[in-house]
């Protein structure tokens, strides 16, 4: 049976270690106890469905790349797949706000919405495509829908998709 001094001792350093905890700010994701880190500053500019652009530093800034693949047999299409640097794709619910480095993309073919990601693959059918090419493009967004913008430029990724007969 432990002694009073250690039970003293163990209470003591579990509470410092929580208060510490709390004083840098050390929630997993951003999130939690400390709040955002750097959700950005929003401003005033838009994308074309209208949510606004959320500055961040360069440094540090996340990053998205885009890989289209054609698929084979004879439902044809492409497979999708985006890779994001210094981000990660929240789960489908998570609350709306800033939280940096967190978020979903957005898909746009030739302009227009296509899909949410929470993922990174996705399956584009060859129906969606008519024949010429087409360019798709990957956005980093916030969970509150503002976009992750750098240098006052969406961060975002572009693949040309090319569909024949």
């Amino acid at each position: 049976m432990p002694t009073f001094p250690s039970l003293r001792a163990a209470a003591t350093a579990l509470l410092t270690c929580a208060l510490l905890a709390g004083v840098a700010g050390c929630g997993g994701d951003g999130g939690e106890a400390g709040g955002p880190r750097n959700a950005g500053e929003v401003l005033s500019r838009t994308d074309s469905a209208g949510h606004h652009y959320r500055r961040i530093p360069t440094e540090g800034a996340p990053g998205i790349g885009l890989i289209v693949k054609p698929q084979t047999g004879p439902a044809g299409g492409w497979e999708v797949r985006i890779w994001v640097r210094r981000f990660r794709l929240s789960p489908h619910g998570t609350p709306a706000r800033a939280v940096e480095g967190r978020g979903y993309a957005r898909l746009y073919l030739d302009g227009r919405r296509l899909a949410r990601l929470r993922a990174v693959d996705y399956r584009l059918p060859g129906t969606r495509l008519h024949r010429g090419t087409h360019r798709l493009t990957a956005r980093l967004y916030a969970d509150d829908h503002t976009v992750w913008a750098v240098a006052d430029k969406p961060v975002e990724a572009t693949a040309d998709v090319t569909a024949s007969p």
